[in-house]
């Protein structure tokens, strides 16, 4: 077996849904979301100014734990609420 294929490992697409209620907890989420950021196919943000939240949805193509500890992580925010749906495609993701 080739060097390449012993670092692929099975991946999952998921989207995760994200309303931040607390302000404070907007640069604890963008650093994870940096963090994370190799896993991340695109994100868009709304702010709902009148009612002072922010909606965010994460598309991210990662191994099932990778996406499982960033939810955990998003989640344990103060004044943040995050559900994920996961695609049932499975593809193959290259580790180092």
């Amino acid at each position: 077996m080739e060097n390449h294929m012993k670092n692929q490992q099975e991946s999952r697409i998921a989207l995760l849904a994200i309303i931040v209620e607390n302000p404070v907890s907007v640069e604890p989420l963008n650093g994870l979301l940096h963090e994370y950021g190799n896993y991340i196919i695109g994100r868009m943000g709304i702010p709902y100014r009148e009612k002072g939240l922010h909606i965010i949805s994460i598309a991210i193509d990662a191994p099932q734990d990778i996406i499982a500890s960033l939810s955990g992580k998003i989640g344990s925010l103060q004044g943040i609420n995050i559900k994920t749906a996961y695609s049932n495609v499975i593809t193959s993701h290259l580790t180092k």
